[in-house]
């Protein structure tokens, strides 16, 4: 019997509990498609931009930590936790490379654009690609340049991507609904949702839940 699931993602990319909560939820899906052999799986990525009025050429990173939670002793502990979340997942979180708080969104525009030009794996890729750039390589997510490279690694032509990369700090109007919410944030099957970083086994119960529950309607 043929099970289908859908699943939006709300997420930014300045969040490390993004990019924990996405590992998170590959091994909940990797374990239930050995339960569901013949599961279909559609996501969606669905941008929010969680600093909307961050200038367009960013702010020096330790500064906005230090100011946003008192001390650098708090920044330390904060820092601490979700190097330890990340280690967790396999992620190692450098944040000693990131010099840059960026406005995310062209970044945003861009997956939003690869996601319209209706190839999965290339969206897919460039997600990954973003998540790096920032978390792994300390990359500027705000620049011109650094986007274009990625979206050229990713196999984009730069007439395919360049009218949204504006560069003039413009909102990016995505999915700002949900950022009341926190994200990350998962919704299944347009109904049940799920806020944080939940571990596996509770992405894993709401997915069963959300089938469950399409098979019974």
């Amino acid at each position: 019997m043929k099970h289908a699931l859908s699943i939006e993602v709300f997420f930014d990319f300045i969040c490390p509990w993004c990019l924990i909560g996405q590992r998170h939820l590959q091994s909940a899906l990797a374990q239930l498609r050995e339960e569901y052999p013949q599961l279909q799986v559609t996501t969606r990525w669905r941008g929010v931009q969680l600093l909307p009025d961050m200038p367009v050429e960013g702010q020096p990173f330790e500064a906005f930590y230090r100011q946003r939670l008192g001390s650098e002793e708090a920044v330390r502990r904060r820092q601490a936790q979700v190097r330890q979340a990340a280690g967790a997942v396999g992620e190692n979180i450098d944040f000693s490379r990131i010099s840059r708080m960026p406005n995310t969104a062209d970044a945003h525009r861009l997956l939003q654009r690869v996601v319209a030009l209706g190839n999965p794996g290339q969206a897919e890729a460039v997600l990954e690609a973003l998540f790096a750039a920032y978390f792994h390589q300390g990359k500027h997510l705000g620049d011109h340049t650094t986007l274009m490279a990625i979206a050229r690694d990713c196999g984009l032509q730069p007439a395919q991507v360049a009218d949204c990369l504006r560069a003039d700090g413009s909102p990016f109007i995505g999915a700002n609904a949900h950022a009341a919410n926190g994200v990350p944030c998962f919704r299944f099957n347009q109904r049940r949702e799920i806020s944080g970083a939940q571990p596996v086994d509770v992405l894993l119960h709401a997915m069963r839940e959300s089938l469950e529950e399409a098979v019974s309607a």
